[in-house]
């Protein structure tokens, strides 16, 4: 992870150094001046955000500082990021690319300055430095929206690599297809489960057991068999039912659910890895910068102490290369911009596509679900009216009109036996 902020950008001291007359001059009202580490003085203007390597006169345009220093840029601006605006406009909220920054100026007129933060490559602002810096606005306020809680990257407690604000909303939606998955597997045991007490029910209803009972008990015990092979109808169609009507459902949509997930996902990869790459060329754009500053100061030193033709055209080579790595710093920077705005806009519009698929997954197995408990209901019902004309004939068991339809069919004689006579 790293971290490029510069917390010591203080006011330097207006008294005059010795020897610089210039100095005792007041700054004209709005101007502050401040000191690069290497000591060197620049001004800003507190209200235009306008800067200077010149000290500005009562009548600002009248250079004071030698121009020897004019091309060189204090290293703080090595640890500020420049963006456009700080209301962040919802097409590129940090492009800096429609007010291009000329090094080569007299002055540097930013739309924006404060101190920024890179965290893997991104940037953030920090609004707690800079107290009067306006804070961001949600983007979906109220609505707990995923575009605006996942920017960062999550730190892992175990100190493992930390995960991406967006593998992690990934992640959640991985977790839902999973459960999603275990609910099918879980309607396809229950299948199974229909489907054998379907066919064990049909085995049962056609076993001889007690076929020779007689008379109304043998007409509901005969019901009674007849009732489990309805009943193994009804849990047959229950099984093929939940098989169309659940089961089916639930994985066509978790493999479409599937495709989406990876596509986004390899997106968003690509823009990051794009996005680290810029990184990568602005911070050695940077160093090149450094270099050059480094160089032209040191030929600016030598030049004080010998005036000579050589070194002043050395002078205007470290200059033209120092502009020159200025540039090349400016376009690299412009570069990561443009990447981050599209990385940031697409995460935006892949996060909010996340929230419709999972709304659309838990609406769809909600409706499953639903489907599940009328086809349960249906089910109970189905098997209630199979019971219902053997309640009925049991009611109707009468063991008295048993015997009397027995007697009369099976009878052998109405003659008793009498006492013999002598």
């Amino acid at each position: 992870m790293n971290h490029y902020v510069n917390y010591d950008i203080k006011p330097a001291a207006t008294s005059p150094a010795p020897g610089d007359e210039s100095k005792s001059v007041p700054l004209p009202q709005g101007w502050r001046c401040y000191k690069s580490p290497e000591g060197c003085r620049y001004y800003v203007n507190t209200g235009s955000k306008e800067t200077t390597w010149e000290r500005p006169s009562a009548t600002y345009g009248t250079p004071v500082r030698p121009p020897a220093q004019r091309n060189s840029l204090p290293e703080e601006l090595n640890a500020i990021s420049l963006l456009s605006s700080s209301s962040f406009p919802s097409s590129s909220p940090f492009d800096v690319s429609q007010k291009p920054l000329s090094l080569v100026s007299h002055s540097l007129e930013f739309v924006s300055l404060f101190l920024c933060i890179q965290i893997n490559c991104v940037t953030f602002p920090l609004p707690s430095v800079m107290p009067d810096q306006p804070e961001q606005q949600l983007l979906k306020p109220n609505e707990w929206s995923y575009c605006d809680y996942f920017w960062t990257d999550k730190k892992d407690p175990q100190g493992t690599p930390s995960v991406g604000g967006f593998e992690v909303l990934l992640q959640k939606q991985l977790k839902g297809k999973q459960m999603q998955k275990e609910m099918a597997e879980f309607v396809r045991e229950r299948i199974k489960i229909e489907d054998e007490y379907s066919k064990n029910l049909s085995k049962l209803s056609q076993s001889p057991l007690a076929a020779q009972e007689e008379g109304t008990l043998g007409e509901a015990w005969a019901q009674l068999k007849r009732s489990c092979h309805d009943e193994a109808e009804v849990h047959l169609k229950f099984s093929n039912k939940l098989q169309c009507e659940v089961e089916k459902p639930l994985l066509t949509f978790r493999d479409n659910f599937k495709k989406e997930l990876k596509k986004y996902d390899h997106h968003i990869i690509d823009l990051r890895k794009q996005l680290a790459s810029r990184y990568a060329g602005v911070e050695k754009a940077r160093k090149a910068l450094a270099d050059r500053q480094k160089d032209l100061e040191v030929k600016t030193q030598q030049l004080d102490i010998k005036h000579m033709n050589k070194h002043e055209e050395d002078i205007k080579k470290a200059r033209r290369k120092s502009t020159q790595a200025g540039d090349d710093l400016m376009h690299n920077v412009d570069l990561y911009n443009r990447a981050q705005s599209k990385w940031f806009e697409e995460m935006v519009t892949t996060s909010l596509e996340l929230e419709r698929l999972e709304v659309e997954r838990v609406e769809m197995i909600r409706q499953d679900l639903r489907q599940y408990t009328t086809l349960r209901h249906e089910t109970d019902m189905f098997n209630q009216s199979t019971v219902e004309p053997v309640d009925q004939l049991l009611q109707s068991v009468d063991p008295a009109k048993d015997r009397e339809l027995w007697v009369q069919e099976h009878k052998t004689g109405e003659l008793r036996p009498v006492d013999m006579d002598i």
